[in-house]
Parts: C-alpha cells; sequence; structure tokens
C-alpha cells in the first residue's frame, strides 16, 4: 500500500514525538525517521568535492549501479564519538560504514565472500585509504559480518539504489521516489548464505588492535591542518577541529620566526591519520597533510 499524503504527515507527527528524543539511526524506520536523527546530530546528504590522500585522487558522485568485490576493515574506539565527514556523531556499536567515494548517507549490503553473512550498512563517513580496502566497517558490523578477530575480509559492496535515493530525498526534502511503500523491515542483522552451522562464531567483547602496514616505526603520524605565525588565528582553528578528534598547537621556531602549529593526533598509523586528512579536507582545509615526527 503506497504512502498517501496523511500517512506522510503522520509520520512527520509520529517523529516529532519520538524521533527528538533519541538520534539513534535505525535502518528499520522509514527514511523520514531516519533523516529526522541523522539531521539531530548534524548530519546532511552530501556528495563532496573531488579530493587527494597519499597522492591519490577520489572522485565523489552518485553511482547507483555501484557493486565492487574487494577488502573490507573496521574502525572503532579511535574514531568513536567522533564527527563522520557528513558531520554525524561516529557510533562504533551502529551499522555504519566509510567509503572514499559513495554519496553521504548511503545504504549498502555488504556479503562476507569467507562465511555468506551478509549485512545492510549506512555508509556516513570517507575512508579507508590502507592498500586494496574498499570499505571501512563499524565495530559492530564487523562482529555481525564475522571478521573482527581477524580485522579484514573479502566483501562483495553493492549499493541499494531505491533505498538510498529514499533517504536522500527524506534529508532534502525532496519528493519521495515512488517506489516507496509503506516501510518493511530491513534485514540489519547478519544473514547467513550456505554456511554450516557449526561456523556460526560467539562474538567477543575484546577489541584487537587492526594490523596496518605504516607503522611509524618510533615516530608518530599527525595531520597538520595549519600553521600561523599568530597564537590567536591557531587557536581559533584548533577549536573548530576538535569535532574530528584530539588537537592541539604545538610551536616550532623556523629561521628565527615562532609558528603555531595545529595538529590532530597522534595517529600510530598512516592509515589512521589519512582518515582524519580526509575529513578535514572535507571540511575545507584543502593544505591540511600528514606528517610525522
Amino acid at each position: 500500500m503506497r504512502l498517501n499524503k496523511v500517512n506522510v504527515l503522520f509520520c512527520l507527527f509520529a517523529m516529532a514525538l519520538t524521533g527528538c528524543a533519541s538520534n539513534k539511526v535505525d535502518l528499520s524506520d522509514s527514511p523520514y525517521s531516519q533523516a529526522a536523527a541523522i539531521k539531530g546530530q548534524g548530519g546532511s546528504y552530501k556528495v563532496g568535492s573531488p579530493y587527494q590522500i597519499g597522492g591519490q585522487w577520489y572522485y565523489p558522485k552518485e553511482d547507483y549501479s555501484y557493486s565492487e568485490v574487494g577488502i573490507a576493515s573496521w574502525y572503532g574506539s579511535d574514531f568513536h564519538n567522533k564527527k563522520t565527514a557528513n558531520g554525524e556523531n561516529y557510533d562504533m556499536n551502529t551499522l555504519t560504514a566509510a567509503h572514499r567515494t559513495l554519496p553521504l548517507p548511503s545504504i549498502v549490503r555488504v556479503t562476507n565472500l569467507e562465511n555468506g553473512r551478509s549485512l545492510v550498512l549506512r555508509v556516513n563517513d570517507r575512508g579507508p585509504y590502507a592498500k586494496n580496502r574498499i570499505i571501512d566497517i563499524s565495530k559492530r558490523g564487523a562482529q555481525l559480518l564475522g571478521f573482527q578477530a581477524q580485522g579484514t575480509a573479502k566483501v562483495r559492496v553493492d549499493l541499494l539504489e531505491d533505498e538510498s535515493k529514499e533517504l536522500k530525498a527524506a534529508l532534502l526534502n525532496e519528493p519521495m521516489p515512488t517506489r516507496y511503500e509503506t516501510p518493511k523491515t530491513t534485514p540489519v542483522y547478519a544473514q547467513r548464505i550456505n554456511v554450516p552451522k557449526k561456523q556460526i562464531e560467539v562474538f567477543k567483547a575484546t577489541e584487537p588492535k587492526i594490523e596496518y602496514n605504516s607503522k611509524a616505526g618510533g615516530k608518530q603520524y599527525f595531520v597538520q591542518a595549519g600553521a600561523f605565525s599568530k597564537a590567536d588565528s591557531a587557536s581559533n582553528l584548533s577549536k573548530k577541529l576538535t569535532q574530528f578528534g584530539n588537537v592541539k598547537v604545538a610551536e616550532a621556531d623556523v629561521n628565527g620566526k615562532r609558528f603555531y602549529r595545529v595538529r590532530l593526533g597522534p595517529y600510530s598509523y598512516a592509515e589512521e591519520a589519512e582518515v582524519t586528512l580526509a575529513k578535514v579536507k572535507n571540511y575545507g582545509i584543502q593544505n591540511a597533510s600528514v606528517v610525522r615526527d
């Protein structure tokens, strides 16, 4: 049964009564309820401009035919409660993901090709930038897909066109696509596809360290957002960037002149720093870079 105007008004009225009480985004809710929760966190719909990380350019775009096979990784406490690339608060215990070019937010189905599990996730962040990795999944998503302990898995990522367009329309207050019907429960929990019962795992609460490829060898990585000759200018920028992580202003003397460097970090691995770098560039600071001390 298609939603008529009365149904839509009822959804909006229900959001006013219940949606404001919690900004948690539930994929089983209607696009209107999801949009209200996203906006309640400060999130919005965005595609973004081309950006460069580690010498490689990335070109965000709306690609509703997107399907790709590659390596998935996951990210957890280092980014928990920090801002995502579209302005939401990252919660490692919800079903979200980071992608380098898909619109934010988008709805995708991720299938673990190593065990057959499939999961619907909402992409609301940028990353990953390690070699051969195509998506970064929340800690909870990695648990349900069965690869938290090992850190990575070979997956297929398929963008769900109808669901993504519906959420976009709700966020932008545009007419809802004609496909839209009374919301059905979205299969947000992991499903199994021809996998023996003996492979079902008991998820542990422990959070192992993910192995990255480029540890600094005793040094640490930082994202440098700017260097200023005036302390006030550096302080003002650092306050704006606290949403992306730990920020500090470091003093440095160059050719007899004092500079104030605004840096986020430290990070033990280059890939972690590059995730934050993408967010800072997406924020509008295109001259930001990763440095190592």
